[in-house]
């Protein structure tokens, strides 16, 4: 197709993303510049921005399904955090000059695809040009008991430090993505994270505060310390790794930066009570996810790394956006 014969924006939304609202009656089949999100009376409203940027994000020339599902993922794994649920989003593509419809075409299957497997539908956006990469900003929307949602500042002096799945294979897959190593699971880690969206519901009156791990684990594990004004201390020997990040990092040690602060990963890391052990314990079960516990909070503040017992300093503590 060329750029002459290219959709407009009206027929792109009609021909492939109006199907995702389909039988979500608040967004009037996109049709309208609003969607009408019913209030609950029994539940907060819980709402999500993610932004992910080609180049910076995702790789330029990635799948469209992938970056898609990366796209509504990273932020469902933040409600996950909150202990919502998740139901419905919106989307924003600024689409860069080079875009095609067979791209287009590729994106709304991969939405249709995760909107299956989450539960969730499709309620308004925008699209729009730009002569820069393409960037996609998905906002979600998810649900919570009322006042019952999780935030970061809830932690207390002696509470433990838990994490759910594994931590560094995304950091580590991206090494692999961009030809540094060869390991298909990493880079499937990478190229596709799995919000914990079984897991975070059921943490609502278990943990005291969570955050995913996006910017790495040492920087979110160090912002419910410091939005919490307590220190976290982290056992590195007890942070769970998959069978290939443990053989990565067994012939690379260097790599242990990246394990611990490069972030991408989308677990979550849990403040929880001592006495609430055992019911962390059989919430992950219940959702079929792998939880470990890696250390504790303190007074004090900061983020304390120990290795057997001894301190050890952190080449790097995270991502940062700027």
């Amino acid at each position: 197709m060329t750029r002459r014969e290219r959709l407009g924006e009206f027929e792109l939304i009609a021909r492939y993303f109006a199907p995702l609202a389909k039988g979500f009656r608040g967004a009037r089949g996109l049709k309208s510049d609003n969607a009408f999100l019913a209030p609950d009376p029994r539940y907060d409203l819980v709402v999500k921005t993610d932004t992910v940027v080609a180049g910076v994000h995702f790789l330029v020339d990635e799948k469209p399904q992938i970056v898609a599902a990366k796209a509504l993922r990273v932020c469902l794994s933040d409600l996950a955090a909150g202990g919502a649920v998740p139901f419905s989003y919106q989307l924003a593509l600024s689409l860069g000059t080079n875009w095609t419809e067979r791209w287009i075409s590729g994106f709304a299957r991969g939405l249709a695809a995760d909107q299956r497997r989450y539960g969730l539908a499709l309620s308004g956006g925008d699209t729009t040009s730009t002569p820069g990469p393409t960037t996609i900003s998905i906002t979600a929307f998810g649900h919570v008991a009322r006042n019952k949602g999780l935030g970061r500042d809830g932690a207390k002096e002696g509470d433990e430090l838990w994490v759910s799945g594994t931590i560094g294979d995304a950091a580590l897959g991206l090494l692999a993505a961009r030809g540094g190593m060869e390991s298909a699971f990493l880079e499937r880690r990478y190229r596709l994270p799995q919000p914990r969206t079984t897991l975070g519901p059921r943490l609502v009156g278990v943990a005291r505060a969570t955050a995913d791990v996006s910017d790495g684990l040492l920087a979110d594990a160090g912002h419910i310390a410091d939005a919490s004004h307590l220190a976290v201390h982290i056992a590195r020997e007890c942070v769970p790794l998959s069978a290939a990040a443990r053989g990565v990092v067994a012939t690379k040690p260097p790599l242990w930066a990246n394990v611990l602060g490069g972030g991408d990963d989308y677990e979550l890391v849990m403040a929880v009570p001592r006495r609430k052990r055992a019911a962390l314990q059989a919430a992950a079960k219940a959702a079929g996810v792998n939880v470990a516990h890696i250390g504790h909070f303190a007074r004090g503040k900061g983020v304390h790394l120990t290795l057997d017992g001894r301190a050890i300093r952190p080449a790097t503590m995270g991502y940062t956006h700027f």
